[in-house]
């Protein structure tokens, strides 16, 4: 039997009756050949990744060189997440995880996302649950361990993050959004401020979902966390809080002043060295493409490592011909030392591009490892070497837990046509075109095997025939043949088409398990927002997803509910 310890690290869906089954990453469509390789063998790429380990366990063995790195002021970090949550009402849980923080053997483990609407797609919520399974782990261990969720609220990317999809009531792939003209462009999604039209599309959203004995619940969390009046980051960090923080989760807002004081130092030392940096990365995306790897970021030796908001926009700052750095769009330009004077002066001006966020996390918090996406996990094979350049120990990152969940009917739509999710990646017509042929047009499908066959056969004969009488009369022949399958296999298609039109039932069936599982030819925790679960089964369904998130899984998991 499992110590409580060991239940944290490792998953244990078993016990509450969920089946989950391990499906290799090598088998989903469009992964990158350096996440796969990565997932193989971390170790294996000690070059990009200096601090990787095979196991989550192994992490533990960092924490006495992560605790001496670790020279922020814990005190004031502590005081400024634990005065943000008594504005967000955090549980009592989080306010004792921000206390044990407070010890000088305290780590950190984090993971982080972009503000989406409703918390965004569902790998969002496996990013925190995957730190808190860590964090818990670690803890029964040993070690002060508490989890920590990045929220990316400097990101200016709005389309990304205002829109969140659902599988309706009725199984269409459905969504709401935010409007376009709440956000300035290039200002940071964390300043959009919610107005009353948020009433509006929560009204919307539910409904779009069923109406269960659970919508009154999560109509009341809805309504709490994202009202009129408070900022976008602020109200996913109070989603977050509602669904997970009796898990201890903290969540962190870098637009914070207090962080950003904190954090300047880091900053300035950035920017006095940001021609080393940026020729650090030029020539590790020059390593990665000869060893076979893509580079995740375009990097450019004239490149700085942060960006300054200015007028209400982001704006980059870029080496000029004459080795001056120069501000987009204006013809200020500065050198080194007078742009790390005033970062020092004034830091929340500035906010670090996509190389040196990660350094600047794990410079506030004493991180001992992050989960992250595969994307993330590219990101980092490159910026690793800004983590060399500023002397901070690299972190290690895990792939985050991956999952698709599987509801009973959808379940029993797979089973009835012997599908799988693998089966979904080959694409609507391939999947309708089996299921007409195996179930519900089977004798037609073997009348047209039939019919190929012979014809096929009786061509052969014919074209032996016109190979002894012209071989130029079987070439034509073979032309033909080519004519004759080609209207065979489109006559086929029209009948696989026919097929379903006739039988609605199935072809809904079918199109509701497209819109589930794999919507849009995506993985559903790419596209499927939590509501959409928490409509159909309440807040179970996070204790569920808890239970099957295991620290340690490579593989993405296929959980049946």
């Amino acid at each position: 039997m499992l110590t409580a310890a060991e239940s944290a690290c490792h998953g244990s869906p078993e016990k509450i009756g969920l089946r989950v089954e391990r499906f290799p990453f090598e088998r989903i469509p469009h992964q990158s050949r350096l996440f796969l390789a990565y997932l193989r063998d971390p170790e294996s790429l000690r070059h990009f990744y200096p601090s990787a380990v095979r196991h989550h366990y192994e992490v533990a063995a960092r924490s006495a060189e992560v605790l001496a790195a670790h020279r922020v002021d814990r005190a004031a970090l502590c005081d400024a997440l634990e005065a943000f949550h008594r504005r967000l009402a955090a549980p009592p849980e989080t306010f004792a995880q921000i206390e044990r923080l407070r010890r000088s053997d305290a780590v950190a483990v984090v993971s982080g996302q972009q503000a989406g609407l409703f918390t965004g797609p569902l790998y969002t919520i496996y990013k925190a649950l995957s730190a808190i399974k860590l964090a818990q782990c670690l803890t029964g261990r040993g070690l002060a361990a508490v989890p920590v969720f990045w929220i990316a609220t400097e990101d200016h990317d709005w389309a990304e993050v205002r829109r969140a999809e659902v599988v309706a009531c009725d199984g269409r792939l459905a969504s709401v959004e935010i409007d376009d003209r709440s956000h300035a462009e290039g200002a940071p999604v964390g300043h959009v401020q919610l107005d009353q039209s948020i009433e509006e599309i929560i009204s919307r959203l539910l409904e779009l979902l069923p109406s269960t004995e659970f919508t009154p619940a999560l109509e009341r969390l809805l309504r709490e966390a994202y009202a009129p009046g408070l900022a976008y980051g602020e109200a996913f960090a109070r989603m977050m809080l509602a669904l997970l923080g009796r898990y201890g989760l903290i969540v962190l807002d870098p637009l914070d002043a207090h962080l950003k004081r904190l954090a300047a130092p880091l900053y300035a030392e950035a920017a006095r060295r940001a021609p080393e940096i940026a020729s650090a990365l030029v020539a590790r995306s020059r390593e990665l493409e000869e060893a076979g790897f893509h580079a995740q970021v375009i990097a450019s030796p004239d490149a700085f490592p942060l960006f300054i908001h200015l007028d209400g926009a982001r704006r980059a700052i870029t080496r000029s011909a004459e080795g001056r750095y120069r501000i987009k769009d204006t013809e200020r330009e500065y050198n080194l030392a007078e742009l790390a004077s005033w970062i020092e002066q004034e830091p929340t001006l500035f906010s670090p591009n996509v190389t040196l966020r990660s350094v600047v996390q794990d410079y506030l918090l004493p991180t001992i490892a992050y989960y992250g996406g595969a994307a993330e996990i590219a990101y980092f094979a490159q910026t690793s070497e800004v983590y060399r350049v500023l002397q901070r120990p690299a972190t290690p990152i895990f792939h985050r837990a991956s999952m698709t969940i599987v509801e009973r009917r959808t379940a029993r739509t797979l089973a009835r046509y012997n599908l799988h999710l693998a089966d979904l990646f080959a694409g609507s017509e391939a999947v309708i075109a089996r299921v007409v042929e195996e179930h519900l047009g089977r004798e037609t499908a073997r009348r047209f095997d039939q019919a190929e066959r012979e014809i096929n056969e009786a061509l052969d004969k014919l074209r032996a025939e016109l190979l002894r009488f012209d071989p130029t009369l079987a070439a034509a022949l073979d032309g033909g043949r080519k004519k004759i399958n080609h209207q065979l296999k489109g006559l086929r298609l029209r009948f696989h088409r026919a097929q379903m039109a006739r039988d609605r039932a199935a072809h809904r069936q079918i199109e509701r398990a497209f819109n589930s599982l794999y919507p849009d030819k995506t993985l559903q925790e790419r596209r499927i927002n939590i509501t959409s679960l928490l409509a159909r089964h309440g807040q179970y369904v996070i204790d569920w997803l808890y239970e099957a998130t295991d620290p340690d899984a490579n593989d993405h998991l296929i959980v049946y509910l």
